[in-house]
């Protein structure tokens, strides 16, 4: 999911647009970007659209961001988008554990009072913000607190804006997103970059989607259209690396049957973690229909 676009559930006149645009995801919101006033008309008005046969049909990645856990929104916002068949549940302001525990199991409840997944396997997933001082100091124990959380996305405007921690301070940005990487790693989960408001800055954009991928995120939140096609080109295996990688799998199989372990290809030495980083590349070159 090179790409992740933001749609308020409160914006019904932006579903359809979303939904043909090139964005690899749609991530719609029921937490911040609907007044409270507003968020019971919103969760019906998207859990309608949600069971359409344009969004059935649609081979987009639909996620919905919730309410806090901590509102009287939650548990009706679990219920009503688990029983419409989203598949990823963005979970916010998420600071232990114990709370993302207690989020799976208010999946599985839904799961079971509608016959969801009657052969018992996980079906609805959790994505998990990285959005406070407190869930960035404990990143590594939300990524691994339940088998259904699939990722850390980082939310540096959350995360920022309230401590005055200037936005565009390198250092602050790397650390945070390095924290977050290491802890995704760690769990074997994926980690997804947030959202830059300053929709004006492309080269903002871009710059710091290339900081990011570089630390092994595999996409980008974007707040307008104009930010899918720099976030689908950054996050895009580039034909440079599907070459090579093609040349360490072949490299890799004659090594094996020569019972070699590392091996040189185009003057890198090549080991295990190298040809798995082969096969990660191929893997989504070939989702993406750019390797036969």
């Amino acid at each position: 999911m090179r790409s992740k676009l933001f749609v308020p559930a409160s914006r019904p006149e932006l579903f359809v647009k979303a939904l043909n645009s090139q964005a690899d995801g749609l991530s719609f919101d029921l937490e911040d970007s609907v007044r409270e006033d507003k968020k019971i008309e919103a969760r019906n008005t998207l859990v309608q659209f949600l069971r359409s046969d344009q969004v059935i049909t649609s081979k987009k990645i639909i996620i919905v961001r919730v309410n806090p856990m901590d509102t009287p929104y939650f548990l009706d916002d679990i219920a009503a988008v688990v029983a419409s068949g989203v598949k990823i549940i963005n979970l916010p302001k998420a600071e232990s554990g114990q709370a993302v525990s207690i989020a799976a199991r208010a999946i599985e409840t839904v799961e079971k009072e509608h016959n969801l997944n009657p052969s018992g396997d996980l079906d609805a997933r959790l994505l998990i913000n990285i959005e406070t001082p407190k869930s960035l100091r404990l990143a590594h124990e939300l990524a691994g607190a339940d088998s259904r959380v699939m990722g850390l996305q980082l939310g540096l405007g959350d995360l920022f804006e309230p401590y005055a921690i200037d936005r565009t301070q390198v250092v602050a940005v790397q650390q945070a997103m390095f924290q977050v990487a290491m802890a995704a790693h760690e769990a074997g989960i994926a980690a997804f970059d947030g959202a830059y408001a300053n929709i004006a800055d492309q080269a903002g954009y871009e710059q710091e989607a290339r900081l990011s991928h570089s630390l092994g995120y595999l996409g980008k939140s974007c707040i307008h259209p104009s930010q899918i096609e720099i976030a689908n080109s950054v996050f895009r295996p580039s034909d440079e690396e599907i070459a090579f990688s093609v040349k360490v799998i072949e490299a890799e199989h004659h090594a094996q049957l020569n019972s070699v372990g590392a091996f040189v290809v185009d003057g890198k030495m090549i080991d295990p973690p190298f040809a798995n980083r082969a096969r990660s590349i191929l893997k989504m070159a070939q989702q993406l229909g750019l390797l036969n």
